[in-house]
């Protein structure tokens, strides 16, 4: 895997698809700049290094988003928003082309001088970009003389920015930046080279967006810990009663399918014994504690209960390597947040004696930073989707474009 590392940048111009999606609030302020800092080593070697940088990246899905009238919200979705913050970041000024192609950018990106910053406009306002238009990545890769991808949260992407453009690139002049490096290097201690016990620990509401990760882990995992939502429709699968928890009636059979491969293959399943359920789905509901067998009817589970979480936490006591990927309940309702931030600091906890912990996907994500534990677990990925496509077994189009 080649790397920015094994590139001496001075005099050279990088094109860099780097992950500038952060969330904007309605004044245009971004209201988390993560994937913004993660960027910034990966720019800084090549300044340092005495070259220049042009910077290309998507915000949000402005073709999906259209107006009223039907017309593009350039303003909405427009990186110049960016260009302040990421100035005060790299402590240099940076400049913003207004569009991403065409003379005016091209001929600005060719000017730059060493240690300058150019950052082009939204990708995404082009169709080209995400249909993974040849002509469209071609006039891209005019921008630079090396192609670095630093985009994991894309790269399962086969579009223009992040996959096509490198076909313009020689395997000499095109590389992983360091976020990307990271992220794969990070995965691969999970996936190939983990040590065991391993643990995975999956939650969010639906089994169906889980179903092919956990096909995978079934292959390498010695215990899967199931909770979250998901949780019910195994509950459902196997007579429980769950009341009006929320639960995939289609997916029962699979739910005992899982179960059953994982009997056959040694691997441990693990179910939260208890919920805190609620009446309805209200912060200011009322709560009791329920065994998930014996959900009262019009109840709903919202967190795991005391028995699962020392449940859980055992086993996560016990491993050596740690994947987290969903939260146990509806963190983001104060009421129910316990299950997810006791699982956090139990993985934290196992992180401290030794294990490695790896925690990817959006919520998850939400959930370390909710609580101020990012910097207390091994890793946190940058990329949900891809992160996720990652683990299913996939390859991923924005990496296979470098190797």
């Amino acid at each position: 895997m080649q790397t920015i590392n094994n590139i001496n940048f001075n005099q050279e111009r990088a094109l860099i698809r780097v992950d500038f999606n952060v969330p904007l609030d309605k004044q245009f302020n971004i209201t988390d700049d993560t994937r913004i800092r993660a960027a910034i080593p990966t720019i800084q070697k090549i300044l340092n290094d005495g070259g220049s940088v042009v910077l290309m990246s998507h915000l949000g899905r402005p073709l999906k988003k259209l107006k009223e009238d039907g017309s593009i919200d350039y303003e909405k979705f427009s990186l110049k928003h960016i260009v302040n913050h990421l100035s005060n970041l790299l402590n240099t000024p940076v400049q913003f082309a207004t569009d991403c192609i065409g003379e005016q950018t091209l001929q600005t990106a060719q000017s730059l001088q060493a240690g300058e910053v150019l950052l082009l406009e939204n990708t995404r306002f082009h169709k080209a970009e995400e249909k993974g238009e040849s002509e469209f990545a071609e006039q891209l890769s005019k921008l630079g003389t090396i192609f670095v991808n630093d985009a994991f949260g894309t790269a399962h992407r086969a579009h223009a920015s992040t996959t096509i453009v490198a076909n313009y690139f020689d395997r000499e002049h095109k590389c992983f930046g360091l976020l990307m490096a990271a992220e794969l290097e990070n995965a691969d201690k999970v996936l190939k080279n983990a040590e065991k016990p391993l643990t995975a620990i999956l939650g969010g509401a639906k089994v169906s967006d889980k179903i092919l990760i956990i096909e995978n882990l079934l292959n390498m995992a010695n215990n899967i810990i199931i909770g979250g939502g998901m949780a019910y429709t195994f509950f459902k699968a196997q007579g429980g009663q769950i009341g009006s928890s929320l639960v995939e009636e289609d997916k029962l059979e699979l739910a005992l399918g899982i179960l059953e491969k994982a009997k056959q293959k040694g691997v441990q399943i693990i179910l939260p014994e208890d919920s805190i359920i609620a009446d309805k789905f209200d912060n200011d509901a009322q709560t009791q504690i329920a065994n998930n067998f014996n959900i009262p009817e019009e109840w709903m589970g919202l967190d795991i209960g005391a028995d699962a979480i020392a449940t859980f936490s055992e086993v996560i006591q016990k491993s050596k390597t740690i994947l987290w990927n969903g939260p146990m309940g509806v963190f983001e309702m104060e009421r129910f947040q316990n299950g997810t931030k006791a699982i956090a600091l139990a993985i934290v906890e196992a992180t401290k004696n030794g294990a490695f912990s790896l925690v990817g996907g959006g919520d998850s994500v939400a959930a370390v930073n909710k609580f101020n534990l990012a910097n207390d677990v091994s890793f946190v990925s940058t990329g949900g989707g891809a992160m996720l496509e990652y683990f299913e077994g996939k390859t991923l189009p924005g990496v296979a474009a470098l190797l």
